[in-house]
């Protein structure tokens, strides 16, 4: 992997692959954590807003069709702490995948009716994450864990901001955090000549790096629950312990209990609630570790006369971690082994993983991360249980029956 700094403040990380297409992939270092409150919603807004025409492709249409007609996939994403936008084409189409990028990330019109009509449709978005529980249940969780980190609030921001925008506060924005010193660029695929193209289209301004989020999250002191209830048919029931950043070493433990735990329909949990006592269809763990914060949980969709039996079995398949066997992490090894290295296979997930970690540390961290994973012991998992999975926010959305 190659890695150079332009004079326009930019990183670029090139990761040589071969096959037939190429990933051209920009991460902004800016998420929702970075908003002040009169912002809340703004980065996810640009994220939609600057698919709405440039001077040179004035149009939604215009600038899509650009990847489309030969054969492209063209997306973007926003999360708390960064915002992404790629495109995955063949090869020969490298320098087209660039120009489009570039172009879009420094020559928004804004114009005030594509505003008008993105906000709608950003409004709708919040609306369909308030109806989907299996998502709403994500919110309620970071919202009653963390008591000060902004990763507490929704990526999709405040009704009210959004409601709220103009064309001089977008634009206010992007010009302060969509400069050369916040854009990271990674592209994979066989390529030449990648530092002559990038530096040709993109010219953007050094401008400043966005700061790191500075907040002290207080620790849990004790257990809570929160009840919501709705009228869907199933209950949706969530156990959540905050823990550590992606950078701090006992994320790799951590990982490696949510293989124990988590993993396909071999994982603890879907072996308990699911094949055994066929309370959940949907049953699962995932361990969230971000640049800034992280935590842990557990889910299950269940009927509502379940909910105390569901909840006595999660917390016990992550008491029995007290008496983990070294067979049991062995076997999480290497299904985190597998299930990494397979996955980052796909060009556009490999320069995803690129750009996160080049966020959290260091690019290098992605190939050493099977390494740190395999490190992790019996002694590990154990101490981990004991000081991470203490004190918990239970959610529960509960259903007619």
């Amino acid at each position: 992997m190659q890695k150079k700094m332009l004079s326009n403040g930019m990183t670029v990380l090139y990761e040589k692959r071969p096959g037939n297409c190429v990933v051209v992939q920009v991460m902004v270092n800016v998420g929702s954590n970075n908003e002040k409150v009169e912002e809340r919603g703004i980065s996810h807004f640009l994220e939609h807003i600057l698919f709405e025409g440039t001077p040179t492709r004035p149009t939604n249409h215009l600038i899509s069709n650009e990847i489309e007609r030969v054969g492209g996939d063209f997306n973007a994403y926003t999360t708390s702490e960064r915002t992404n936008f790629y495109v995955k084409v063949l090869a020969k189409h490298f320098e087209l995948a660039v120009a489009v990028l570039a172009d879009i990330l420094q020559n928004p019109l804004f114009l005030p009716e594509a505003i008008e009509k993105e906000k709608k449709i950003v409004l709708k978005e919040m609306t369909r994450v308030d109806d989907e529980p299996r998502y709403h249940q994500w919110l309620l969780l970071q919202e009653s864990l963390f008591l000060k980190h902004p990763c507490r609030f929704p990526t999709h921001g405040s009704e009210k901001v959004i409601r709220g925008l103009t064309r001089e506060t977008v634009e206010k924005y992007f010009k302060t955090h969509y400069t050369g010193a916040n854009f990271t660029l990674a592209i994979t695929g066989n390529v030449t000549s990648w530092e002559k193209v990038v530096t040709k289209h993109f010219v953007v301004a050094k401008g400043m790096k966005t700061g790191n989020v500075a907040v002290r999250e207080p620790a849990l002191t004790r257990s809570k629950v929160v009840r919501v209830n709705k009228k869907t048919v199933n209950t949706y029931i969530m156990i959540g312990f905050k823990t550590v950043p992606a950078s701090h070493p006992d994320a790799y433990v951590l990982q490696v209990i949510d293989g124990i735990l988590g993993r396909g329909q071999s994982g603890k949990m879907f072996s308990e609630i699911r094949t055994k006592r066929g309370l959940a269809y949907d049953v699962g763990t995932e361990h969230i570790a971000e640049k800034t914060y992280g935590y842990f949980a557990a889910y299950a969709t269940i009927d509502k006369k379940n909910i105390d039996l569901a909840k006595k079995v999660m917390i016990d398949e992550m008491k029995h971690l007290e008496s983990v066997t070294a067979q049991e992490v062995q076997e999480a090894q290497d299904y985190l082994e597998g299930d990494y290295l397979l996955d980052i296979e796909d060009p556009q997930k490999f320069a995803d993983q690129l750009l996160f970690w080049e966020q959290v540390g260091s690019s290098h961290m992605l190939v050493e991360y099977v390494a740190k994973i395999k490190k992790v012991t019996v002694a590990d998992v154990k101490r981990v249980v004991r000081k991470y999975f203490t004190h918990s926010v239970t959610i529960l959305i509960a259903g007619k029956k």
